[in-house]
């Protein structure tokens, strides 16, 4: 006879189960903590947790399943083994993974994974000419990275865009994207404004100096055609007073001729 309190084997078996999966993920969501990478790195140890539980709550009419889940989930006031699961499945909510994985959460999104191979052609563009440039330029001036990278960066900001776009469908509420694509987007965003003082590119900024340009010569075009308006009219009032005078100087002619 076992002590009181003491589980049964097939009990202890589920325990050490989740035991083990739960520190696989915690060790994974700490270590990809920063860059931020837990839905990409990590989804796979939060299934194996949400497997075990589901083990242990499974109750299909066998007495020692159902012992086991009063035995791990309510047999005390702390109720560990749930608080643990709470813990995992609110991180995983917050940090919205499921808009980065496919339906079945079995793998990264196929509009996730180009996002992610985009992000890293990137940053591999920016190191590059970075490097290249700090032979001969000096530190505050990067316009290689400028010149050479806008248009990858100009496309990753387009997916990124969109991908928020295909979130926002069919919901009242904005969506944001999972964590991953968040802090990655912000990282890119960060280097490209602060780090490398670039701007948007040319393309995307021809647009708005036109309308700038004619919003700011308004004014004039408005002001140079009420002056010509003005002029026109004050002919065509002048003009008769000719017509007039000219008409007159014939009937004299013609009456002493």
């Amino acid at each position: 006879m076992g002590l009181p309190g003491e589980l049964q084997p097939e009990c202890r078996e589920l325990l050490v189960g989740f035991a083990s999966s739960s520190v696989r993920l915690t060790g994974c969501l700490v270590r990809s903590a920063r860059p931020v990478r837990l839905c990409q790195s990590c989804y796979r140890h939060f299934q194996s947790v949400t497997e075990q539980l589901k083990n242990i709550t499974r109750a299909v009419g066998n007495s020692s399943e159902s012992n086991c889940a009063k035995s791990l989930l309510m047999s005390d006031r702390v109720q560990l083994v749930v608080i643990l699961s709470q813990f995992f499945n609110s991180t995983w909510e917050k940090a919205n993974c499921a808009n980065c994985l496919k339906n079945n959460s079995e793998g990264l999104s196929n509009s996730t994974i180009e996002f992610l191979n985009l992000f890293n052609t990137t940053l591999m563009c920016f190191e590059h000419n970075f490097q290249g440039q700090a032979i001969n330029l000096g530190p505050s001036n990067h316009t290689e990275v400028c010149r050479n990278c806008s248009r990858t960066y100009s496309n990753l900001n387009a997916l990124y865009n969109k991908m928020q776009k295909m979130t926002e469908q069919g919901s009242e509420h904005r969506t944001p994207l999972c964590i991953d694509v968040e802090d990655a987007m912000n990282i890119t965003r960060r280097l490209w404004s602060r780090t490398f003082n670039c701007s948007v590119p040319c393309s995307d900024t021809v647009p708005v100096i036109a309308v700038s340009s004619f919003i700011l010569f308004l004014p004039v075009i408005f002001y140079l055609s009420s002056f010509l308006h003005s002029k026109q009219k004050k002919r065509i009032l002048i003009l008769p007073k000719r017509i007039q005078s000219n008409a007159s100087l014939v009937n004299i002619q013609e009456k002493y001729s």
